[in-house]
Parts: C-alpha cells; structure tokens; sequence
C-alpha cells in the first residue's frame, strides 16, 4: 500500500507531516492510538486518510459541531463522500442522511458525543460496518484538561462495544503530559502508541505587548494588515462590542461575535469571516473552536486567556495553512482579576477552583516572563531541553539588560520579614508604605522594608515583584488565598550568590509588512489567483480556503504551472482539484505572463 501515493491523489500533498504517517500505519492495523499534534499540524489527515481506503465507515466524534459541516463541505469539495448527523439536522433530512449511510455510500460520518449514548441511535450505529472510530479534541474526556466535559465520559463504554472491534484514534492539541496519561487510561491506549510530534509552531510567531493603550494598538495593527485575516479575541461581550464600534467607526470591515448576539447574527457574522468578506472578528473565545479557516494571518489577544491551554489552542487558528503567522498579547496585570473573579464565582467545588487558579498562575507566569515564549510553552506541555525559538518578541528584544539584584533583594527581604505569609497585594502596599498598612494588628511599620519604595507607584513595584515570579526567584503557596514563597533561586539571591538582570523600559514592537511577503514570489500573480478563487468560491458557495490554500497559491506563483502535470504537483492539489480548476488557474497564471512580458 503506498500511502504517499494516496496523500497526493486525494489530498493533494507530497509528503507527510510529523507523526501522521505513523499514527495511519497503526489505524490501518486496526490498533488503539492517540496523536497529540499541534493546532494546525494535520491531524485530520490521520483519520480522512485511512477513511478512503479502509472498507467501512470511518465514524468522526467531536463536540464541534459548528465546525462539521466546514469538515464534511472541504471532503466532498476534494471528492470523498462524508457527512454528518447533529442537532443542527432537522429529522426529514436525517433519515435521508442514514439511509444514504446504510447503503455504504459514505466514507466518513461526524456525530457529537451526546448522539453516541442516545439509545436509538446507537442502535443504528451497531448495525454498520465501522471500520474506524476517531474521537477529535480528546482533551474534552480528561478531568486534568482545560475543556473537560464530564458528560462525554459516557459516550466510551458505547464505543468500546461497536461490533466488529473497529481501531480507534484519539487526537488533541493541548494536553500536558498529566492529560496524556489521563487519556491513555481512559481509552486504553498503549504507551507505544501514543505519537507525540511536540507543541512547537515554526510558522507561528509568539508576541507580547505590555502596557500600550490597546485600542490604539488593535486600530493600528488591523490598518498595516487590510488584506489579512485575523481574530481579536477579549474577555467580555462589552470588550467585543467597543473594539467592533470602534473599528468599524475607522473604515475596517469587521464582525463580532459573542454568546448575547441571536443565532441568525453570530452564524452571519461567522459566515462573512469564512467566506472573506470581512477580514477581522472581534470574539470572545466561543468563538474558533468550529473555524477550519486556513488563512487566519494574526490572532491578537486584547484581554489574557485563563490557561496556557486556551492560550495555544486560540492562537493556534493563526497559520494553519503553514505560512507565517502572528499571536500578539496585549497584557495588562489588572486584566487577571476578571478571571479571579470568574473563578470564584463558578460552581466548582474547591478542587475545581483551586486547579483554575494554578492554571491563571502559570498564565501570569508566561505574561511577565523574559525568556522565550515558545519555550515556555513547550516547557509547560513536557517538552523539557528545547531550544530558543528566535523568531518571538522575547528572542528579538534587544532591551538593554540592567542589573536590579538589589531591588529584587529589597522584594525578597521584606517577604520573608512578613513571613512569607501574605500575598502580593499586601507585600506591595508594604514596599511602597501605604497608610493602610501601617499601624495595624500586623506593625508592618516597624519592618525596615515598610516604605523601601515610597519614590515608586503601586504598579511599578507590582511588575517587579510579577517579574521575581516569572522568572522563577519567587513562588507561591497555592490555595484560594496564596501567598508569596521564595524559591531555591530566591534565596540564592538573597545571599548574594545569583544576580538577577532585568530588560528596561518596554518598547511597542514595530509593525511589520504582510506576513505571507517573503520575497520568494510575485506578490502581484498571488493576488490574481486570490481574485479566481474567490470568484469560484462565490460561484459554488464556499469559502475561500477550501478551494485552494493560500499556501497553495503561493506554490503556484513559485512554480508558475502551464500544463496540467506541473499543476498537479504544486502542493494541495489532487486529481479533483486538477479537474474541476486546472484549466482555469493556469489559463490565469498564463494570461499574467503574457501581460507583464508585454
């Protein structure tokens, strides 16, 4: 079986990412895996694949069902019979669905977990031949995960009881090695089988920004990149709702989406993202989790996510395709108490609550840090000894580094004459020599660090002491009131054995050119073909990207086809891509030749 010769004919691709071709080889041999990959590293491939060669069905569950029919239209739109059953089927239409299912006419059925223990249907399901069951966003099954869904729990005794003892295939994007295992158990997956191709985006560059006016910076940003497609993620429907006003006030075709708008508007909106006709999405982080868009250039953060896990998994959606993307934070400290106040607010029990406040932890941590970002990252889903990324703002800051080893001494020195008792808020109202914290119960004003910073504000020493925790000098107790503890690197400090350097003054970083502009290609045929493929896309009702990629267009412009051979083997293009749009394209690329030679 030559399965590179089935990547290219139905998929269009030459060769194999990391990872998939050994996760397809153990779903053909009809064994238990599970992939953790990346957003954006190709994980559908290692189902859809297999799917057109095994002889039964494939049976996808994910809990995305806005993004099912986007997966089932990109199947069908490269020739492969797919569809899907869930509660967004009026039931006329699916009765038509499962008969046409019955009659083995389809190689790929998407259904949501709750439909796997809905007697009835199940039913049905045991009736078919399944020769595939891949569960997608896995995560959602693990208590440990950022997304779990105690219900989905119930969908795996089910599915463990298919007839026929079909493989199975797990797949996430984010899961620390604790979730790894969690699944592992839950599913009953060998150790051997479970491919870990890392967390690392080379494509994606990480970016932070710290105490810049954000709005002017959004406007900015969106203005420098008109012809880009990117998501403003903020916390609350109001954020949303001011960035949309404001941007459309400034000429920018924009949409917004968040849980208070009707479902007609949120499905238009997300309609008009998918099928270009705006550029930019200002969201709160329901939205994404069903967008496949390949060409997302950015995804700016305007308020801090609550993990690392939502963190990635939300920049994630930028650079799909595999070409350069950018993930900007716009970080302010004050923003951390909405999800303080989410957390305490929530009906957990305080084991829930307490796992969400070390999670924020970790994401504050990550904020203030002055290492590279995507090291942190990686550091933080078990990827332990990996390199500097080079290419995030923390690698490209060119700061001067000034020695602030006494400052941080004078920190370190009044925590633990408090003790080591109380948290950040109180620490700072001491170092600064607030009334209020004077001449109480405690004496804090008898210590002789009570007003060592009375010449500095409340958030500059703030961001030191953020900075000490970052950078590991500083650790914390945990639990619901957590106080500031010095790490092994503190009291080294303390004693005068480490010295701690610190970057100054924090610098906007420079706006840069259209990402996808590398210089390795015409810019002006690019935009060409962008123009065909949107009229085809308009023509057939779909959006852009499932046509062709844009990094599939930027192979044309480097290959320039003019016969049908050479426009089969640009990359994302198979034998149905060759048919239905061949003749088109390069009658289009050779029409610009002619046009520039003249």
């Amino acid at each position: 079986m030559n399965l590179e010769a089935t990547l290219k004919e139905e998929f269009g691709y030459d060769t194999f990412r990391p990872g998939q071709r050994e996760l397809i080889e153990k779903v053909m041999a009809g064994q238990k895996a599970m992939g953790i990959m990346p957003t954006g590293g190709g994980k559908s491939i290692c189902y859809q694949l297999p799917a057109t060669i095994l002889p039964g069905l494939t049976l996808v569950v994910s809990p995305l069902i806005s993004l099912m029919k986007d997966q089932v239209d990109s199947l069908i739109e490269a020739g492969i019979p797919a569809t899907y059953l869930n509660s967004t089927v009026e039931w006329h239409d699916r009765e038509e669905r499962m008969r046409y299912i019955e009659s083995g006419a389809v190689k790929l059925l998407f259904v949501a977990p709750e439909k796997i223990v809905d007697d009835e249907f199940y039913s049905w399901l045991s009736a078919l031949d399944i020769s595939l069951v891949a569960i997608d966003e896995a995560h959602v099954l693990s208590s440990w995960g950022h997304d779990f869904r105690n219900s989905y729990l119930k969908m795996v005794q089910p599915l463990q009881e298919l007839p026929g003892n079909p493989a199975w295939l797990a797949l996430t994007a984010t899961a620390t090695e604790q979730v790894q295992d969690d699944l592992a158990n839950i599913l009953k997956i060998p150790t051997d089988n479970i491919i870990k191709t890392g967390f690392d985006r080379d494509n994606l560059a990480l970016k932070i920004e710290r105490g810049v006016d954000k709005s002017e910076f959004v406007l900015n940003y969106v203005k420098a990149h008109m012809d880009e497609s990117g998501i403003i993620y903020a916390g609350r429907r109001e954020d949303v709702d001011n960035i949309y006003s404001f941007l459309k006030a400034n000429d920018v075709k924009v949409g917004r989406y968040h849980a208070g708008l009707s479902d007609e508007e949120r499905h238009a909106q997300q309609e008009d993202f998918l099928f270009d006709r705006i550029n930019v999405i200002v969201a709160t982080n329901a939205f994404g989790m069903g967008i496949n868009k390949t060409n997302v250039r950015y995804v700016l953060h305007f308020t801090i996510p609550g993990t690392i896990e939502s963190y990635y998994q939300e920049v994630g959606r930028a650079g799909r395709d595999g070409l350069p993307a950018e993930a900007i934070l716009l970080y302010a400290p004050v923003d951390l108490r909405l999800h303080q106040f989410f957390i305490d607010k929530s009906l957990g029990d305080d084991q829930y609550k307490l796992s969400l406040k070390n999670k924020l932890f970790e994401m504050s941590r990550y904020a203030e840090t002055e290492s590279c970002l995507m090291k942190f990252i990686l550091d933080y889903f078990g990827e332990k000894n990996t390199e500097v990324c080079g290419r995030c703002s923390n690698c490209l800051d060119d700061r001067e580094v000034v020695d602030v080893t006494s400052d941080a001494q004078k920190v370190l020195s009044c925590i633990v004459r408090m003790n080591q008792r109380f948290g950040k808020k109180v620490v700072t109202r001491v170092l600064v020599g607030k009334d209020d914290v004077a001449n109480d119960w405690h004496h804090f004003e008898k210590l002789s660090t009570f007003g060592i910073f009375k010449d500095r504000t409340l958030k500059e020493t703030s961001r030191l002491i953020d900075f000490l925790f970052a950078n590991g000098f500083l650790s914390s107790s945990g639990g619901e009131y957590p106080t500031l503890l010095l790490s092994k690197k503190g009291v080294a400090v303390l004693k005068g054995q480490l010295n701690v350097a610190r970057k100054q003054d924090f610098k906007q970083l420079p706006t840069r050119k259209p990402m996808v502009d590398d210089g390795s290609f015409d810019v002006a045929l690019f935009e060409k073909l962008r123009e065909l493929r949107t009229k085809f896309a308009r023509k057939q009702a779909l959006p852009p990207f499932m046509i062709f990629s844009d990094k599939t267009l930027k192979d044309m412009c480097v290959r320039i086809p003019t016969n049908s051979q050479e426009f089969l083997a640009v990359s994302g293009v198979g034998k149905v891509k060759l048919e239905q749009y061949g003749e088109s394209f390069i009658n289009e690329i050779k029409e610009y030749q002619t046009s520039t030679v003249s």
